[in-house]
C-alpha cells in the first residue's frame, strides 16, 4: 500500500471501507477534511471552511491552538500513556485537581474515561452502586432512573436506556433496561394546553412550573425507586438544541433533594463554556451529585471525559478488599496523560484568552444576526444559549409542523451553506451552529451570511 495515495484513492477508500458514525453509507459522499488552523479547516482539494460545528461541538480555541499543541508534545517526551488501574501519573493527577476547583464545590471526586458516553455510563453505575453500598441505604434498593424526555446521553447501552431520540434509540429497545421518561422542557413545542409568551419571563416560570409539576408527580409515584435523575442542563442538545425555561433545572435538583435522590448533570455538550458560563449548571446555582464531562474537555483534541461524584458518594465505595466494594469499571486509555496535557492546557488558554468573556459578548452577536432569518417563510424557529444556536426549519410556521425526515431539509441547507465555505450540521430539520469559542464578530457574520444564502436558494 502506498503512503501517499492519491486522491482517487482515499475517496475510494472512504466510501469502501470507513464506516462512518450516523451516516447513510450508500449515499456518502467523501468530504475529507486535511488540517484546521484557527477557525478554519481545510479539505484534500485546498478548499477553506469554516468550523461552525466546532468538529461535532468540541473543538473550543480552534485548530492548531500552539498552547495545547505544545503541551501534547511536552507530555510525548515524558510518557505516552499510564493505565488508571492501580497507577498514577503528575498530569492526570494534576487534571484532576484542576477539575475539583472549577466544578461545584460538593464535586471532590473525578473518574476519568474516553468519551462523552462512558463519562455517563460511569455515572449511571456509580449512582446504582452506590445505592447499594451506602452504609445507611434504605432497604429498597432503588433501581430506576428518571430521565428527561427527547434526552441524548450517548450510545453506549446504558446511556441509549436514559436517552429518548427515538430514531436513534428504537431499534435498540430490547437491549436496555427500563427507564423513567419525563416531559421534555421545550419552549418552543410546548403543551396546548398552555399559552406561552416567550417574552414575558412571568409566562417562561409558569412554563417551567408546569413540567416540573409533571415530574413531581413521578417522583410521588416512583420516588422510593429512583436512583438518579439525569439531565442536560439548560440546553437539550441532540434532541434539536430544546431550550429548558428558565428555573427547570433548578426546580428538578430541588425534588432530587426533597425526595433523596441523586442528580447526574450531563455537561459534555452544554459543559466547557459552551453555554455561557463553564458549567452550565452554574446559572441556575445548581450543584450536580455526579457531572459528567466531555467534548470539549480536551479542546477537541484528543478523547477525554471525566465523572466527577461527591465524596459522599466516593465514600460509599470504600472499604476492606475482601468486600469488593471496589467500582468494577475501567477504560484501558481512561486518563489517558497526553489528553490531560491537553485538557490542562485547555483551562489555560481559558484564562489567558479570557474565553468566556469573549464567548459571552460573540453571543449576544451571534444571536442579534441569527434573529432576522425569522423573517424568512420557513424558519420557525431561532434559538441561541451562549455559543449554542439553532434554526428550525418547519413546513407551516402557525402550526410548527416539521418537514418530514425523508426531505432531508436541514441536510439541503448545509449542503448550500458549504458551498459559501461554511460547515454546519443538522439534526433533522434542526440545523445546528455551534462555532468555537474563539470565534470572533467577522465569523459570526461569514456563517449568517452562509445561512442567509442558503434559505434564499431554497426559498426564494
Amino acid at each position: 500500500m502506498t503512503s501517499n495515495p492519491s486522491t482517487e484513492q482515499l475517496h475510494t477508500w472512504d466510501s469502501q471501507h470507513y464506516w462512518h458514525a450516523f451516516t447513510q453509507m450508500q449515499e456518502y459522499e467523501p468530504f475529507i477534511l486535511e488540517r484546521g488552523e484557527g477557525v478554519y479547516i481545510y479539505d484534500i482539494h485546498g478548499r477553506r471552511y469554516l468550523d461552525a460545528c466546532s468538529s461535532l461541538w468540541c473543538n473550543i480555541h480552534g485548530h492548531q491552538h500552539p498552547t495545547i499543541d505544545a503541551a501534547i508534545k511536552r507530555q510525548l517526551g515524558k510518557v505516552a500513556h499510564v493505565t488508571s488501574l492501580g497507577v498514577s501519573n503528575p498530569t492526570t493527577i494534576t487534571l484532576a485537581k484542576k477539575l475539583v476547583d472549577l466544578t461545584p464545590s460538593e464535586l471532590d471526586c473525578v473518574f476519568f474515561s474516553s468519551d462523552g458516553s462512558s463519562a455517563v455510563e460511569v455515572g449511571l453505575k456509580l449512582a446504582f452502586q452506590y445505592w447499594r453500598q451506602r452504609r445507611d441505604a434504605p432497604s429498597d434498593r432503588r433501581d430506576l432512573y428518571l430521565a428527561v424526555g427527547n434526552a441524548y446521553h450517548g450510545d453506549t447501552l446504558g446511556s441509549v436506556s436514559v436517552g429518548g431520540v427515538s430514531r436513534f434509540h428504537a431499534m435498540f429497545s430490547p437491549l436496555l433496561f427500563d427507564v423513567i421518561h419525563g416531559p421534555c422542557p421545550d419552549t418552543f413545542r410546548v403543551p396546548p394546553e398552555f399559552d406561552l409568551d416567550a417574552d414575558d419571563p412571568d409566562s417562561l416560570r409558569q412554563l417551567s412550573k408546569y413540567y416540573l409539576d409533571e415530574y413531581r408527580k413521578l417522583f410521588e409515584q416512583f420516588g422510593d425507586r429512583i436512583a438518579a435523575v439525569i439531565v442536560e442542563p439548560l440546553v437539550q442538545c441532540a434532541a434539536g438544541m430544546v431550550v429548558q425555561p428558565a428555573g427547570f433545572l433548578r426546580g428538578l435538583k430541588e425534588l432530587t433533594q426533597e425526595f433523596d435522590s441523586l442528580l447526574i448533570a450531563d455537561e459534555i455538550a452544554v459543559g466547557m463554556g459552551r453555554s455561557g458560563t463553564l458549567w452550565a449548571c452554574e446559572q441556575e446555582s445548581v450543584a450536580p451529585d455526579i457531572l459528567c464531562a466531555g467534548k470539549g474537555l480536551s479542546g477537541g483534541y484528543l478523547p477525554m471525559a471525566a465523572t466527577l461524584t461527591t465524596r459522599e458518594i466516593w465514600d460509599a465505595f470504600l472499604g476492606e478488599y475482601s468486600e469488593s466494594r471496589s467500582f468494577f469499571h475501567g477504560h484501558t486509555f481512561g486518563g489517558n496523560p497526553l489528553c490531560a496535557a491537553a485538557a490542562l492546557a485547555t483551562f489555560e488558554v481559558f484564562e489567558q484568552e479570557k474565553t468566556l468573556e469573549n464567548a459571552q459578548r460573540q453571543s449576544a452577536i451571534l444571536k442579534r444576526l441569527l434573529d432576522p432569518l425569522l423573517d424568512y417563510p420557513h424558519v420557525g424557529d431561532v434559538r441561541v444559549q451562549g455559543m449554542m444556536a439553532a434554526i428550525e426549519l418547519v413546513q407551516d410556521p402557525h402550526t410548527k409542523a416539521g418537514f418530514p425526515w425523508s426531505a432531508k431539509k436541514g441536510y439541503e441547507l448545509c449542503d448550500l451553506a458549504l458551498e459559501r465555505g461554511v460547515w454546519l450540521r443538522p439534526i433533522g430539520n434542526v440545523v445546528i451552529v455551534m462555532p468555537p469559542l474563539c470565534s470572533q464578530e467577522s465569523h459570526m457574520r461569514e456563517i449568517v451570511q452562509a445561512l442567509e444564502y442558503a434559505l434564499r436558494r431554497m426559498w426564494s
